[in-house]
């Protein structure tokens, strides 16, 4: 299968972009623009992070429901911006599972913690993880786990393979981490304003009926993945049975939101060939 639809990404108003389209099983359905460069990731750091929890889990090192940031959030809150803290700041503006706050400052007290219950820096735990067992050699993480990875599209694939056929993962887990937590929570999708309810797994967004949304008009309601401020975004839509990368370096802004979706439309249009 030739997936023409990638080579929209030449006409994006950005320096450098590449893209590629993975099945479950790590068939590369197609790929464009430079796969091996490296891009800051910004917050599509989260799912990487995210997923290191959930080995952090299943080794036994956490638990979900076990205290972690704020007074009466836990993991789970953490993973799924509900423990009440704010954006950017290490302060609470809301108590837990009440809103939907999308939290970096969650997702750095998440990683404080699994750094003090394995008595590893988060950084390497997710390198030991998740990055080598998967041969992501191009992916580092040095800074917050909220949006300080690098990466490439190559890199990036394996993740998206991996994700639809866990290998690092018992099934169920990653079933939860694409399902909602905290069912009707509302909230702020950055970029895309009030959404009721603000649909999210453990780390990973769930596109659900919102609208405005990054993805496509006919993106399944069971798509899931992340975008970031750096101009990348990752979406796994279930009912087509693939994943797409897309990774640029401009700040994601009005130019973001007027291509990506029909950028989304096309791909899934070749995929349905």
């Amino acid at each position: 299968m030739s997936l023409k639809s990638l080579a929209l990404i030449e006409n994006w108003p950005v320096p450098t972009a590449a893209a590629a389209v993975v099945r479950a099983d790590g068939t590369l359905l197609g790929a464009h623009g430079p796969v091996g460069h490296r891009f800051p990731l910004a917050s599509v750091t989260k799912p990487l992070a995210a997923y290191a929890a959930l080995v952090a889990y299943e080794e036994g090192a956490i638990e979900l429901d076990e205290p972690a940031g704020p007074a009466g959030s836990t993991v789970r809150h953490l993973l799924a911006h509900t423990s009440g803290l704010a954006f950017d700041e290490h302060r609470v503006t809301a108590p837990p599972g009440e809103r939907r706050l999308y939290s970096n400052a969650g997702f750095e007290q998440l990683g404080d913690h699994i750094a003090k219950a394995t008595d590893i820096p988060f950084g390497e735990y997710l390198r030991q993880a998740v990055l080598e067992p998967l041969g992501m050699v191009s992916t580092s993480l040095a800074g917050s786990p909220a949006k300080d990875g690098v990466s490439t599209v190559e890199d990036v694939v394996r993740f998206a393979a991996e994700v639809q056929a866990p290998r690092l993962l018992d099934p169920r887990t990653v079933a939860d981490a694409m399902t909602v937590q905290y069912p009707g929570t509302k909230g702020v999708l950055p970029g895309y304003g009030h959404q009721n309810p603000n649909d999210w797994g453990l780390g990973f967004e769930i596109r659900d009926s919102k609208s405005p949304h990054w993805t496509g008009s006919s993106s399944s309601p069971r798509t899931f993945g992340h975008f970031g401020q750096s101009g990348t975004f990752l979406w796994i839509d279930p009912a087509a049975n693939a994943a797409c990368v897309a990774l640029t370096d401009r700040a994601f802004g009005p130019w973001a939101v007027e291509v990506w979706p029909a950028f989304t439309d096309a791909v899934l249009a070749d995929l349905r060939g």
